[in-house]
């Protein structure tokens, strides 16, 4: 559903995050890469490289969505690492580092600066924090301080 849902967005030269994750028990278990290849080949299916450069991919682990968990800073670097990885493998190294990679489990200003500072996250996919003006600046202006 999800793979036919983008094609339908890139045909129409829009752009898509597509949002994918794993859940407590997932990560616990060790299968955090597994579970985000797979959503990834799933999602992605079907679509062509040059279409690929203009989505974004967020990583959301679900653990940290509302719960006041947050996935720390060399979490969010191997995810995102393993993700650009995989990309470049299936679509090609240029377009494979096209994609622009957020992040955005539980994103806060007492976060964000340190999470801004990998190189791997491109971006911020945020939920609560935006409702909030000052949270919301304050993340804002977390790439200005990375």
């Amino acid at each position: 559903m999800i793979s036919k849902k983008l094609l339908a967005v890139t045909a129409h030269n829009m752009r898509a995050i597509l949002c994918i994750g794993e859940t407590l028990d997932q990560r616990q278990a060790g299968e955090t890469i597994d579970i985000v290849t797979t959503q990834l080949d799933s999602a992605l299916k079907g679509l062509a490289k040059g279409v690929i450069e203009n989505l974004a991919i967020a990583y959301e682990p679900v653990w940290a969505i509302g719960t006041g968990l947050n996935a720390n800073p060399e979490q969010v670097r191997e995810v995102h690492n393993r993700i650009r990885i995989h990309l470049q493998s299936g679509f090609g190294v240029s377009s494979g580092s096209a994609v622009r990679l957020l992040y955005g489990g539980s994103v806060k200003p007492e976060n964000a600066v340190d999470l801004a500072q990998l190189d791997e996250v491109n971006g911020f996919l945020v939920g609560g924090a935006s409702l909030q003006a000052e949270s919301f600046l304050a993340i804002a202006h977390a790439f200005n301080e990375s």
